[in-house]
Protein backbone atom coordinates (compact mmCIF):
# COMPACT_ATOMS: atom_id res chain seq x y z
CA UNK A 1 0.00 0.00 0.00
CA UNK A 2 2.54 2.41 1.07
CA UNK A 3 4.37 1.71 -2.33
CA UNK A 4 1.23 2.50 -4.62
CA UNK A 5 0.73 5.58 -2.79
CA UNK A 6 4.47 6.46 -3.35
CA UNK A 7 3.53 5.88 -7.31
CA UNK A 8 0.43 7.71 -6.90
CA UNK A 9 2.36 10.40 -5.30
CA UNK A 10 5.11 10.67 -7.86
CA UNK A 11 2.73 10.68 -10.66
CA UNK A 12 0.65 12.87 -10.08
CA UNK A 13 3.77 15.32 -8.63
CA UNK A 14 4.75 15.15 -12.31
CA UNK A 15 1.35 15.53 -14.04
CA UNK A 16 0.71 18.97 -11.82
CA UNK A 17 4.97 19.83 -12.64
CA UNK A 18 3.87 19.33 -16.41
CA UNK A 19 0.45 21.16 -17.10
CA UNK A 20 0.50 23.88 -14.65
CA UNK A 21 -1.02 26.73 -14.49
CA UNK A 22 -3.70 24.27 -16.07
CA UNK A 23 -5.10 27.23 -18.36
CA UNK A 24 -4.29 30.36 -19.69
CA UNK A 25 -2.84 33.32 -17.58
CA UNK A 26 -3.71 37.12 -17.75
CA UNK A 27 -2.21 38.78 -20.79
CA UNK A 28 0.75 40.92 -18.84
CA UNK A 29 0.44 43.65 -21.20
CA UNK A 30 -0.59 47.45 -19.87
CA UNK A 31 -0.08 50.79 -20.87
CA UNK A 32 2.91 53.30 -19.09
CA UNK A 33 1.50 55.53 -16.81
CA UNK A 34 4.13 58.05 -18.10
CA UNK A 35 4.71 58.57 -21.68
CA UNK A 36 3.45 56.67 -24.89
CA UNK A 37 4.11 52.53 -24.85
CA UNK A 38 3.41 49.41 -23.72
CA UNK A 39 4.62 47.48 -20.83
CA UNK A 40 5.32 43.38 -21.37
CA UNK A 41 5.33 41.57 -18.50
CA UNK A 42 6.51 37.74 -18.37
CA UNK A 43 3.38 36.62 -20.22
CA UNK A 44 2.44 39.31 -22.85
CA UNK A 45 2.17 39.37 -26.35
CA UNK A 46 -0.16 41.40 -28.93
CA UNK A 47 -1.33 40.18 -32.50
CA UNK A 48 -2.41 42.33 -35.62
CA UNK A 49 -5.92 42.21 -36.27
CA UNK A 50 -5.50 40.97 -40.17
CA UNK A 51 -2.26 39.94 -41.51
CA UNK A 52 0.19 42.44 -43.16
CA UNK A 53 -0.79 41.44 -47.01
CA UNK A 54 1.69 41.42 -49.80
CA UNK A 55 2.27 45.17 -52.08
CA UNK A 56 3.04 45.45 -55.52
CA UNK A 57 7.15 45.51 -55.88
CA UNK A 58 8.69 48.70 -55.87
CA UNK A 59 12.17 49.16 -57.39
CA UNK A 60 14.50 46.48 -55.32
CA UNK A 61 11.58 45.67 -53.11
CA UNK A 62 13.80 47.17 -50.12
CA UNK A 63 12.25 47.58 -46.32
CA UNK A 64 13.02 49.10 -43.27
CA UNK A 65 11.56 48.32 -39.67
CA UNK A 66 12.51 50.84 -37.02
CA UNK A 67 11.18 50.03 -32.91
CA UNK A 68 11.74 52.19 -29.93
CA UNK A 69 11.97 49.75 -26.90
CA UNK A 70 13.50 49.03 -23.45
CA UNK A 71 13.85 45.65 -22.23
CA UNK A 72 13.32 44.89 -18.54
CA UNK A 73 16.59 43.37 -18.22
CA UNK A 74 19.74 42.83 -20.36
CA UNK A 75 20.52 39.17 -19.35
CA UNK A 76 17.34 37.49 -20.73
CA UNK A 77 16.20 36.64 -24.44
CA UNK A 78 12.48 36.72 -26.11
CA UNK A 79 11.34 36.99 -29.24
CA UNK A 80 10.58 41.05 -29.50
CA UNK A 81 8.42 40.71 -32.79
CA UNK A 82 7.81 38.36 -35.60
CA UNK A 83 5.59 38.27 -39.10
CA UNK A 84 4.56 34.96 -39.31
CA UNK A 85 2.71 33.05 -42.16
CA UNK A 86 0.35 30.23 -40.49
CA UNK A 87 -0.46 28.51 -43.76
CA UNK A 88 3.64 27.22 -44.33
CA UNK A 89 4.19 27.76 -40.69
CA UNK A 90 6.98 29.75 -41.41
CA UNK A 91 8.84 33.10 -39.56
CA UNK A 92 9.24 35.49 -42.40
CA UNK A 93 11.18 37.60 -40.14
CA UNK A 94 11.54 37.84 -36.89
CA UNK A 95 13.98 39.80 -34.20
CA UNK A 96 14.62 38.42 -30.84
CA UNK A 97 16.92 39.57 -28.09
CA UNK A 98 19.85 37.43 -26.17
CA UNK A 99 22.92 38.30 -24.00
CA UNK A 100 22.05 41.94 -24.55
CA UNK A 101 22.08 41.78 -28.28
CA UNK A 102 19.55 41.29 -31.22
CA UNK A 103 19.22 38.11 -33.34
CA UNK A 104 17.51 38.94 -36.91
CA UNK A 105 15.76 35.87 -37.97
CA UNK A 106 15.08 35.05 -41.62
CA UNK A 107 13.21 31.80 -43.31
CA UNK A 108 12.30 32.18 -46.86
CA UNK A 109 9.37 30.24 -48.21
CA UNK A 110 8.48 27.31 -51.01
CA UNK A 111 10.34 23.74 -51.24
CA UNK A 112 13.72 25.09 -49.88
CA UNK A 113 12.93 26.88 -46.90
CA UNK A 114 15.74 28.01 -45.46
CA UNK A 115 16.43 29.79 -41.91
CA UNK A 116 19.11 32.77 -41.73
CA UNK A 117 20.00 34.29 -38.31
CA UNK A 118 22.34 37.32 -37.59
CA UNK A 119 23.51 38.73 -34.15
CA UNK A 120 24.02 42.01 -33.62
CA UNK A 121 25.90 42.48 -30.32
CA UNK A 122 25.74 45.00 -27.17
CA UNK A 123 22.16 46.57 -28.85
CA UNK A 124 21.31 46.81 -24.79
CA UNK A 125 24.21 47.99 -22.70
CA UNK A 126 21.31 48.92 -20.04
CA UNK A 127 17.75 48.43 -19.85
CA UNK A 128 16.97 52.17 -21.25
CA UNK A 129 15.04 53.24 -24.47
CA UNK A 130 17.13 52.32 -27.33
CA UNK A 131 15.93 52.80 -31.14
CA UNK A 132 16.78 50.15 -33.38
CA UNK A 133 16.51 50.58 -37.08
CA UNK A 134 16.76 48.05 -39.50
CA UNK A 135 17.08 48.60 -43.16
CA UNK A 136 17.73 46.27 -46.25
CA UNK A 137 17.95 46.47 -49.62
CA UNK A 138 20.13 45.30 -52.68
CA UNK A 139 23.30 45.47 -51.18
CA UNK A 140 22.54 43.77 -47.95
CA UNK A 141 20.89 44.83 -44.29
CA UNK A 142 21.80 47.50 -41.88
CA UNK A 143 21.17 47.49 -38.26
CA UNK A 144 20.94 50.86 -36.78
CA UNK A 145 21.00 51.78 -33.29
CA UNK A 146 20.44 55.37 -31.51
CA UNK A 147 21.04 56.71 -35.22
CA UNK A 148 24.50 55.09 -35.34
CA UNK A 149 25.35 52.34 -37.48
CA UNK A 150 26.65 49.11 -36.18
CA UNK A 151 26.11 46.38 -38.20
CA UNK A 152 26.39 45.50 -42.20
CA UNK A 153 25.59 41.92 -43.42
CA UNK A 154 25.86 42.20 -47.51
CA UNK A 155 24.77 38.68 -47.71
CA UNK A 156 21.59 39.19 -45.13
CA UNK A 157 19.19 40.82 -47.14
CA UNK A 158 15.35 41.31 -46.77
CA UNK A 159 11.90 42.24 -49.09
CA UNK A 160 8.81 44.09 -48.19
CA UNK A 161 7.56 40.44 -48.60
CA UNK A 162 9.06 39.44 -45.15
CA UNK A 163 7.49 42.01 -43.48
CA UNK A 164 3.87 40.32 -44.23
CA UNK A 165 1.90 37.73 -42.51
CA UNK A 166 0.25 38.15 -39.02
CA UNK A 167 2.17 40.55 -36.81
CA UNK A 168 3.21 39.44 -33.13
CA UNK A 169 4.65 41.54 -30.63
CA UNK A 170 6.14 40.13 -27.61
CA UNK A 171 6.22 36.51 -27.94
CA UNK A 172 6.67 33.59 -30.38
CA UNK A 173 4.11 33.21 -33.15
CA UNK A 174 4.01 29.20 -32.47
CA UNK A 175 5.72 28.52 -29.30
CA UNK A 176 5.60 30.47 -25.99
CA UNK A 177 9.19 32.34 -26.60
CA UNK A 178 7.59 35.61 -24.40
CA UNK A 179 10.36 39.40 -24.12
CA UNK A 180 9.55 41.49 -20.67
CA UNK A 181 9.94 45.37 -21.29
CA UNK A 182 8.56 48.23 -22.83
CA UNK A 183 7.86 49.60 -26.70
CA UNK A 184 7.31 52.90 -26.96
CA UNK A 185 7.28 53.25 -31.13
CA UNK A 186 7.29 50.66 -33.99
CA UNK A 187 7.34 51.73 -37.32
CA UNK A 188 7.26 49.75 -41.11
CA UNK A 189 8.55 50.66 -44.31
CA UNK A 190 8.66 49.46 -47.62
CA UNK A 191 11.80 50.77 -48.53
CA UNK A 192 15.27 50.95 -47.70
CA UNK A 193 15.60 54.04 -45.53
CA UNK A 194 18.67 56.32 -45.69
CA UNK A 195 21.26 57.21 -42.69
CA UNK A 196 19.91 60.37 -42.59
CA UNK A 197 16.18 59.61 -41.99
CA UNK A 198 17.41 57.16 -39.50
CA UNK A 199 20.01 59.79 -37.69
CA UNK A 200 16.72 62.17 -37.87
CA UNK A 201 14.82 60.26 -36.50
CA UNK A 202 17.29 59.41 -33.49
CA UNK A 203 17.71 63.29 -33.20
CA UNK A 204 13.85 63.32 -32.84
CA UNK A 205 13.64 61.20 -29.94
CA UNK A 206 16.39 62.79 -27.93
CA UNK A 207 14.64 66.02 -28.07
CA UNK A 208 11.45 64.62 -26.91
CA UNK A 209 10.10 64.73 -30.29
CA UNK A 210 6.69 63.15 -30.07
CA UNK A 211 7.26 59.26 -32.01
CA UNK A 212 6.00 58.92 -35.52
CA UNK A 213 6.09 62.87 -36.44
CA UNK A 214 7.89 62.49 -39.38
CA UNK A 215 5.33 61.06 -42.11
CA UNK A 216 7.87 59.66 -44.74
CA UNK A 217 7.44 57.62 -48.26
CA UNK A 218 7.11 54.50 -48.12
CA UNK A 219 5.12 53.38 -44.46
CA UNK A 220 3.25 50.96 -44.23
CA UNK A 221 2.56 50.48 -40.42
CA UNK A 222 2.81 53.38 -37.53
CA UNK A 223 2.27 52.73 -34.13
CA UNK A 224 3.27 55.37 -31.28
CA UNK A 225 1.12 53.38 -28.79
CA UNK A 226 -0.08 57.14 -27.00
CA UNK A 227 -3.70 55.49 -26.65
CA UNK A 228 -3.01 55.38 -22.84
CA UNK A 229 -6.14 52.47 -22.77
CA UNK A 230 -8.30 50.51 -24.22
CA UNK A 231 -7.64 47.33 -26.04
CA UNK A 232 -6.36 48.43 -29.31
CA UNK A 233 -3.19 49.96 -30.38
CA UNK A 234 -3.79 51.67 -33.94
CA UNK A 235 -1.81 51.44 -37.11
CA UNK A 236 -1.89 55.17 -38.21
CA UNK A 237 -1.61 54.40 -41.81
CA UNK A 238 -4.11 51.19 -41.98
CA UNK A 239 -6.57 50.51 -39.56
CA UNK A 240 -6.83 47.13 -41.09
CA UNK A 241 -3.22 46.12 -38.86
CA UNK A 242 -4.39 47.56 -36.17
CA UNK A 243 -2.67 45.46 -32.85
CA UNK A 244 -5.29 43.82 -30.81
CA UNK A 245 -4.33 42.82 -26.92
CA UNK A 246 -6.08 40.09 -25.63
CA UNK A 247 -7.59 39.22 -21.93
CA UNK A 248 -5.49 35.78 -21.67
CA UNK A 249 -1.98 35.35 -23.12
CA UNK A 250 -1.87 33.32 -25.76
CA UNK A 251 0.53 31.54 -28.83
CA UNK A 252 -1.06 32.31 -32.15
CA UNK A 253 -0.38 28.95 -33.42
CA UNK A 254 1.11 26.44 -30.93
CA UNK A 255 3.36 23.89 -32.50
CA UNK A 256 2.85 20.45 -31.46
CA UNK A 257 5.27 18.45 -30.58
CA UNK A 258 8.52 20.51 -32.17
CA UNK A 259 11.21 19.06 -33.66
CA UNK A 260 14.38 18.81 -31.28
CA UNK A 261 16.28 20.61 -33.61
CA UNK A 262 13.94 23.27 -33.84
CA UNK A 263 13.08 23.64 -29.91
CA UNK A 264 17.47 24.29 -29.67
CA UNK A 265 18.06 27.33 -27.93
CA UNK A 266 21.86 27.73 -26.86
CA UNK A 267 22.67 29.07 -23.67
CA UNK A 268 22.29 28.08 -19.56
CA UNK A 269 18.29 27.81 -19.95
CA UNK A 270 17.73 24.78 -22.45
CA UNK A 271 20.50 23.16 -20.87
CA UNK A 272 18.92 23.30 -17.20
CA UNK A 273 15.32 22.52 -18.62
CA UNK A 274 17.05 19.37 -19.88
CA UNK A 275 18.75 18.57 -16.74
CA UNK A 276 15.14 19.15 -14.86
CA UNK A 277 13.84 16.67 -17.23
CA UNK A 278 15.78 13.81 -17.03
CA UNK A 279 15.51 13.76 -13.22
CA UNK A 280 11.98 14.89 -12.50
CA UNK A 281 11.65 10.99 -13.96
CA UNK A 282 14.03 9.27 -12.20
CA UNK A 283 11.68 8.78 -9.36
CA UNK A 284 8.74 8.26 -11.97
CA UNK A 285 11.30 5.43 -13.22
CA UNK A 286 12.28 4.21 -10.14
CA UNK A 287 9.08 3.60 -7.85
CA UNK A 288 7.12 2.14 -10.87
CA UNK A 289 9.93 -0.12 -11.51
CA UNK A 290 9.52 -1.63 -8.06
CA UNK A 291 5.56 -2.05 -8.75
CA UNK A 292 5.80 -3.50 -11.91
CA UNK A 293 8.55 -5.88 -11.26
CA UNK A 294 7.53 -6.61 -7.30
CA UNK A 295 3.92 -6.03 -6.92
CA UNK A 296 2.61 -7.04 -10.57
CA UNK A 297 5.39 -9.50 -11.46
CA UNK A 298 5.87 -8.66 -14.89
CA UNK A 299 8.12 -10.73 -16.89
CA UNK A 300 9.17 -7.34 -18.85
CA UNK A 301 9.43 -4.85 -16.05
CA UNK A 302 12.04 -2.81 -17.00
CA UNK A 303 10.55 -2.16 -20.71
CA UNK A 304 7.51 -2.00 -19.45
CA UNK A 305 8.19 0.89 -17.31
CA UNK A 306 10.10 2.86 -19.62
CA UNK A 307 7.27 2.63 -22.05
CA UNK A 308 4.77 4.04 -19.05
CA UNK A 309 7.01 6.91 -18.94
CA UNK A 310 7.64 7.41 -22.44
CA UNK A 311 3.02 7.26 -22.43
CA UNK A 312 3.29 9.67 -19.47
CA UNK A 313 5.22 12.02 -21.06
CA UNK A 314 3.84 12.01 -24.19
CA UNK A 315 -0.01 12.76 -22.33
CA UNK A 316 1.55 16.03 -21.24
CA UNK A 317 3.49 17.38 -24.29
CA UNK A 318 -0.06 16.52 -26.29
CA UNK A 319 -1.84 18.28 -23.62
CA UNK A 320 0.74 21.06 -23.48
CA UNK A 321 -0.07 21.83 -27.08
CA UNK A 322 -3.21 23.66 -25.44
CA UNK A 323 -1.75 25.48 -22.83
CA UNK A 324 0.05 28.44 -23.72
CA UNK A 325 2.81 29.18 -20.79
CA UNK A 326 4.10 25.77 -21.78
CA UNK A 327 5.89 23.86 -25.15
CA UNK A 328 5.23 20.82 -26.59
CA UNK A 329 8.18 18.90 -28.05
CA UNK A 330 9.93 15.84 -28.71
CA UNK A 331 12.71 17.22 -26.34
CA UNK A 332 11.04 16.88 -23.87
CA UNK A 333 9.57 13.54 -24.84
CA UNK A 334 13.07 11.92 -25.42
CA UNK A 335 14.19 13.25 -21.93
CA UNK A 336 11.88 12.24 -19.92
CA UNK A 337 11.98 9.07 -21.68
CA UNK A 338 15.44 8.49 -20.99
CA UNK A 339 14.71 10.05 -16.83
CA UNK A 340 12.81 7.00 -16.69
CA UNK A 341 14.99 4.64 -17.68
CA UNK A 342 17.86 5.85 -15.13
CA UNK A 343 15.31 5.02 -12.91
CA UNK A 344 14.71 1.85 -13.61
CA UNK A 345 18.02 0.72 -14.42
CA UNK A 346 19.45 2.33 -11.04
CA UNK A 347 16.89 -0.96 -9.85
CA UNK A 348 20.13 -3.51 -11.17
CA UNK A 349 22.40 -1.60 -9.14
CA UNK A 350 23.39 -4.09 -5.73
CA UNK A 351 23.60 -1.02 -3.34
CA UNK A 352 20.11 0.11 -4.75
CA UNK A 353 18.56 -3.35 -4.00
CA UNK A 354 19.83 -3.56 -0.86
CA UNK A 355 18.18 -0.34 0.28
CA UNK A 356 14.98 -1.32 -1.06
CA UNK A 357 15.28 -4.52 0.31
CA UNK A 358 15.75 -2.77 4.14
CA UNK A 359 12.51 -1.04 2.98
CA UNK A 360 11.11 -4.34 2.91
CA UNK A 361 10.41 -4.49 -0.94
CA UNK A 362 12.38 -6.97 -2.87
CA UNK A 363 13.36 -6.58 -6.51
CA UNK A 364 14.32 -9.83 -8.78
Amino acid sequence: MLLRAICACVLLGILGAGLWPFRAPRNEVSWLSEGSGLRFGEHGSIVSASPFTARAPQGDNACSLEIWLAPSSVDPGGMILAFYWPEGRTIAFALRQWRGGLVLEHESQGNSAKKTEIYVANVFPSPKPTLVTITSGAAGTNTYVNGALVKTVPHFSLSNRDFTGQFVVGNGPSAAYSWSGQVKGLAVYDRELSAHDVSQDSADLTIGRPWGSAKREGLIAQYPFDEGMGKVAHNQVNSATNLLIPEHFFVLDETFLERPWDEFRPGWHYWKDVAINIIGFIPLGFFFGVYFSKVRKLKYSIAVTIAFGFAVSLTIEVLQAFLPTRDSGMTDLITNTFGTAVGVMALRHRAVQALVAVAGICTE
